[in-house]
């Protein structure tokens, strides 16, 4: 199961993709400017991580596309504008309220909406519970597995748009693992990086 990674040079991110924790997870880590379906050949899963800047991005779109189109799955991260170079993405940002812990009794509104999916034999309510960036109107046929306040979307996976797999969420775990804030964060990667080198993160074929 090969994954790359794009790497656009940001101190967190190289914290996540050279740093002894996770670095055996990835095959690969390429610049956005060098992403082609040649550097991607022989990788199943491309992360692109938190933060990673859309103006760089953006010019790959193609490739990306292409890549989606040849059954590869994608995991997009928050904070780097993915409705804008993925297809049939939707996204409504939202206010970010950092320090809703600090008042007791509140909570953030996050819920597991498919307890019985594969990803969740990797992680648990405490992994997707940070705070919240926005939302998504997923496509019809996606497949809802987080959710924030209102049942409003904030990871799903989408087997329906291409004939790859997307997975997209808000949540911005590479950026707070990086920085060493949210040990939630850090929580979610431990359980996303082991669950994406299994099968199941990978659309069966047609």
């Amino acid at each position: 199961m090969g994954i790359a990674i794009v790497n656009s040079g940001a101190c967190f991110q190289l914290e996540c993709i050279e740093g002894p924790r996770y670095r055996d997870y990835f095959d690969s880590a390429i610049r956005p400017e060098e992403l082609t379906l040649e550097s991607l050949a022989g990788h199943d899963v491309l992360i692109v991580p938190c933060h990673t800047p859309v103006h760089r991005i953006s010019p790959r779109k193609q490739v990306l596309l292409d890549f989606l189109d040849q059954g590869g799955t994608i995991f997009a991260s928050g904070r780097s504008k993915n409705e804008q170079w993925l297809p049939n993405v939707s996204f409504d940002p939202c206010p970010t309220n950092f320090w809703w812990w600090l008042t007791p009794g509140e909570t953030l509104g996050t819920a597991i909406a498919k307890p019985e999916h594969s990803l969740f034999g990797y992680l648990d309510l405490k992994a997707i519970t940070w705070h919240l960036h926005g939302f998504y109107d997923v496509p019809e046929g996606a497949e809802v597995l987080a959710t924030g306040p209102e049942n409003r979307p904030i990871l799903y996976i989408d087997d329906v748009t291409t004939r790859g797999r997307m997975i997209i969420t808000s949540l911005d775990p590479f950026s707070h693992h990086g920085r060493h804030f949210m040990p939630s964060a850090t929580r979610f990667l431990d359980g996303l990086l082991p669950w994406l080198r299994t099968k199941d993160a990978i659309r069966s074929p047609d």
